[in-house]
């Protein structure tokens, strides 16, 4: 890996589940779980991982088309009782620290954007000692969800970095779509909610298959 040559981008916006935290089953069943619990027809594994990436609130509502709106905050309290019954059995996929501190020496900006909460990105931060590696966040909840591309946006505003110098990286089709409506470029990551064969239209710079391939092809094309 050629850490020295010169930077395409300056700034390397991540998302965070089924990207960096390796949470994306544990997910996919509390989705589930939170749909019957209020009554709605439990969604399949595929589609339960399709709305990962989305504001909570849209994403519950695509994922139980049959549960009525006068329910969603039940629903989305329901979703909550589960996942932190289990977050702390969350863990960073193997290699993250490293490729972070290996793009951190190459003098990238690095951020998150996130279709999680900011209490539940902060919680997550704390929680596997990462606040520091990272010079800025957005979620969900203090912008708008993927893929519209405002979080983004904001994220480059903050750190004064040009589109044309940013890189996002994602797991999912909302992840890539958001690049391309903020007017970036992206890559994509097969190991997360999405399948990778619905990438190729969204045109992505590349498709990492773990962790250690993608801090590779970062340390040398990005």
């Amino acid at each position: 890996m050629n850490s020295q040559r010169p930077r395409r981008f300056d700034l390397i916006a991540f998302d965070w589940d089924g990207t960096l935290f390796d949470s994306t089953r544990l997910i996919v069943r509390c989705i589930q779980a939170a749909v019957v619990d209020v009554g709605g027809a439990k969604p399949s594994g595929s589609d339960a991982a399709w709305v990962i990436g989305l504001g909570l609130a849209e994403a519950l509502a695509k994922a139980a088309p049959d549960v009525p709106k006068e329910k969603y905050p039940e629903l989305g309290a329901r979703y909550r009782y589960h996942y932190l019954q289990h977050q702390d059995d969350l863990v960073l996929f193997d290699g993250v620290l490293p490729m972070l501190d290996a793009l951190h020496a190459r003098g990238h900006k690095l951020a998150v954007a996130t279709g999680k909460s900011r209490r539940g990105l902060n919680e997550a931060l704390a929680s596997v000692e990462l606040r520091n590696r990272f010079d800025a966040s957005r979620t969900a909840d203090e912008t708008f969800g993927k893929p519209h591309p405002r979080m983004l946006v904001e994220l480059m505003e903050e750190l004064d970095v040009p589109a044309a110098r940013t890189l996002m990286v994602g797991d999912t089709t909302h992840d890539l779509q958001l690049a391309i409506n903020a007017g970036c470029a992206s890559v994509g990551v097969s190991y997360g909610a999405h399948e990778p064969s619905g990438f190729e239209v969204l045109k992505p710079q590349h498709v990492a298959h773990s962790v250690p391939s993608l801090c590779e092809w970062l340390l040398t094309n990005a």
